[in-house]
């Protein structure tokens, strides 16, 4: 088994999720559909309620930045009976952000408050691989702390350890960064995240498996490993060479333990 040790300055461990902690396949074939499948059911049921004219609100007005996109659908205010075209744009709104893998708050916000819905009423589950529990729940006992990184909502995060097939795991969590704080890819972002927990940059470790994210990381004097999964993107040979590797969070060993 590989081994990676983890620097001894290091006090806090920070997370990706999809193919870092939870199948990028759940993500795919489970979470995504379950938008594409059930918007516009979504909208009919949930329209008159405030938070749901908030999400439409905020997708028209990133409709209108995204004017002149190719293929942007717009959407139109609502006026007497043409409320089902309404819907109807911005089911075809959403469905065309998530074709161009958007990662806009308002997709985001839209999308957390329908999977929020479908965790709470036990339509789903998160599913973690089986070393990410037991793993977190060690650091957590060597004194470290834990945090969340993701482009998806800090809503949306609350709702996948909230829910999960390991039952609700948020006390587990210290925190959640979402993009908010910055994207993933600029190193700017996770200088930001050091100054909010109130550490220095070398005393985080930062688990993902996007090389892109890990090299912005390092920019900002973080360290990383990059986590190698079924089903996540292929590394090129100098990636490999390059970064620190593990395949399960169990590979990680803690010099204080």
């Amino acid at each position: 088994m590989v081994v990676v040790s983890v620097p001894a300055e290091v006090t806090v461990i920070l997370l990706d999720i999809e193919g870092t902690t939870t199948p990028i396949a759940f993500v795919k074939d489970i979470l995504f559909p379950y938008i594409k499948e059930n918007v516009k059911e979504y909208l009919q049921t949930h329209w008159e309620e405030e938070e749901c004219q908030q999400d439409v609100s905020l997708l028209r007005k990133q409709a209108e930045e995204d004017a002149h996109l190719d293929g942007a659908v717009p959407i139109p205010v609502a006026s007497g009976g043409d409320l089902q075209q309404t819907i109807q744009a911005v089911v075809d709104n959403v469905y065309w952000q998530m074709s161009h893998d958007r990662k806009t708050t308002a997709l985001k916000q839209l999308q957390g408050h329908m999977w929020k819905a479908a965790f709470t009423a036990g339509r789903m589950k998160t599913e973690f691989f089986a070393d990410v529990v037991p793993a977190v729940r060690r650091w957590r006992e060597a004194g470290m702390k834990v945090y969340i990184y993701s482009s998806g909502s800090v809503e949306a995060q609350k709702l996948l350890f909230g829910h999960s097939t390991e039952g609700d795991i948020l006390e587990l969590i210290d925190g959640h960064f979402d993009t908010k704080i910055g994207h993933k890819v600029e190193s700017a972002s996770y200088r930001k995240i050091a100054d909010s927990i109130g550490c220095s940059t070398n005393n985080i470790l930062f688990l993902t498996d996007v090389t892109g994210e890990a090299s912005a990381a390092e920019e900002a004097d973080v360290h990383v490993a990059v986590v190698v999964r079924p089903g996540n993107a292929g590394l090129t040979d100098d990636e490999k060479t390059y970064y620190n590797l593990i395949t399960s969070f169990s590979e990680l060993y803690l010099p204080s333990t």
